[in-house]
């Protein structure tokens, strides 16, 4: 395995949850993205949570310095914070935080990829509520993971299942709220591993845990929740009002 691996991307439709009457006060009109993502599991699991729709709207203040033993990176306007120690890999699209002796983006390592689905030729893990069934832990789920068997690539998988923890979301910095899926994973020769993901569909941004280092259990949440995606929308924004003027100078002409 070498380099950073290409696999991710994911779904959910649009909605726009209404905004806080306070922060209708503090600014004109501040758009609170939002989205229902259905999903196809069985009715054993809690229906598909709102997520990405919690943002309370309020106009945020300055912005806070990262704790003690991170450090602040920024993605295509994505910020998030990386353990200190840890190894950091850029590429177009793809940005990942690597522990402390693992020389590639594989086993242990944590992803964020921004435009996640739409980059993704197969758009996982938005297609179908990929981010919410039992094989949509990778776009192939077919090869195991685990710390003997990642490197190799060559052995398959038995099963996995989708589990999930609370009541499936969490809560970012910017107070957006993330599909959080969790997988366990069984291989051919036995092995188990476990896989990570917490999906934001409307943003369409992902944190990826490809394959978890028990030793840094608790650390991935922190890391994920330390996400912002506010600078990311607003460039995306943006960007969309640029693109439908020039839309319409094309017409004009």
């Amino acid at each position: 395995m070498s380099g950073i691996p290409s696999r991710a991307r994911f779904e959910a439709p649009r909605k726009r949850p209404p905004v806080r009457a306070a922060a209708a006060l503090a600014a004109a009109t501040l758009a609170v993205t939002g989205c229902g993502g259905s999903d196809s599991a069985s009715s054993e699991r809690p229906p598909v949570p709102e997520p990405d729709a919690t943002y309370g709207g309020v106009l945020t203040a300055a912005e806070a310095p990262p704790p003690a033993g991170f450090t602040p990176l920024n993605i295509e306007g994505v910020k998030i914070n990386a353990p200190q120690g840890w190894e950091v890999d850029q590429g177009e699209g793809v940005l990942c935080m690597r522990p402390p002796g693992q020389a590639t983006c594989g086993y242990g390592a944590i992803e964020v990829r921004p435009k996640a689905a739409e980059r993704h030729p197969a758009n996982w893990p938005k297609k179908d509520s990929a981010f919410h069934k039992d094989d949509g832990w990778a776009a192939e789920p077919d090869t195991c993971r685990s710390l003997n068997t990642a490197e190799a690539g060559n052995v398959g998988i038995r099963e996995s299942k989708l589990n999930l923890v609370g009541d499936g979301l969490t809560t970012h910095a910017d107070g957006l709220r993330s599909h959080y899926s969790t997988w366990k994973v069984t291989c051919e020769n036995d092995d188990v591993f476990e896989v990570r993901l917490w999906f934001l569909p409307e943003s369409d941004v992902l944190v990826y845990a490809w394959s978890v280092d028990q030793r840094y259990d608790s650390l991935y949440l922190t890391v994920a929740e330390s996400m912002d995606v506010t600078e990311y929308k607003q460039r995306n924004s943006e960007q969309e009002r640029r693109d439908e003027d020039e839309d319409e100078d094309r017409d004009d002409d």
